[in-house]
């Protein structure tokens, strides 16, 4: 995305992009089977007007998942969400971020961005999910191994006492078992696979869509990011949990 968001009254304006009219589809069904995700306000032109949830989210809604009571709402959001989303089949044509598709067998619409700055807190209570740009048709896993990333984290200790509000360095299995087991699934027997696997599925969308020109990607792209995503991946392989 580009940097032109700007909340208005209690709306959020954003620059369209190619992926946005399946995206409004996916929140439109969202919409109607209750689930607190945006409304659709306008969906056409150069701009997409969408409702706005009154809440922290951003960088300090990270904090509200260090505590393990927080963690285990997390994960239990993202189950409730999975829930809601599960008999949602879009068009077969239907393009998104990641590519054009619809659910195959095992598979259902994920969030594609399930890390805690998109989450929407009141107090302890979660009460909304944004920025749905990378929605994709794929295995439940995919969120999964996308919110254990962030929430157990996979980074190393420094990176986790100093940005991601964690008072000491993580016991990362620990963290792993209670966001599973709130979600209502055992641990992955291959999870550190399950997240380098996620990784780079991020890692090639983000690579297609700076090629593309889509910002901020492509500048990010210039600036380095597509290395740091491959030391993260590397980095993901090598934990002993």
């Amino acid at each position: 995305m580009s940097g032109r968001i700007e909340r208005v009254g209690d709306t959020v304006r954003r620059p369209m992009e190619f992926w946005s009219p399946a995206v409004h589809d996916l929140l439109r069904y969202l919409d109607d089977v209750g689930f607190p995700a945006p409304r659709v306000v306008e969906g056409e032109g150069e701009f997409e007007v969408l409702t706005w949830i009154e809440g922290v989210s951003g960088p300090a809604a990270w904090s509200k998942v260090v505590p393990e009571a927080g963690l285990r709402r997390w994960g239990t959001f993202l189950r409730q969400y999975h829930d809601a989303v599960a008999d949602y089949r879009p068009p077969t044509d239907s393009t998104w971020s990641s590519g054009t598709g619809t659910c195959s067998a095992g598979e259902l619409m994920c969030h594609g961005d399930f890390g805690p700055w998109n989450g929407v807190w009141q107090g302890d209570d979660i009460v909304g999910l944004i920025d749905w740009d990378h929605a994709r048709p794929v295995s439940p896993l995919f969120d999964i191994a996308y919110g254990l990333e962030f929430a157990a984290p996979f980074r190393d200790d420094e990176e986790c006492t100093r940005w991601l509000h964690l008072p000491d360095p993580p016991n990362r299995l620990r963290r792993i078992e209670v966001f599973c087991h709130a979600y209502g699934i055992a641990v992955p027997d291959d999870v550190i696979a399950c997240v380098a696997d996620q990784q780079r599925a991020v890692l090639r969308t983000c690579e297609d869509l700076g090629k593309w020109g889509i910002e901020p990607l492509a500048t990010w792209i210039t600036d380095g990011y597509l290395d740091r995503l491959r030391s993260r991946i590397a980095w993901t392989e090598s934990v002993i949990l």
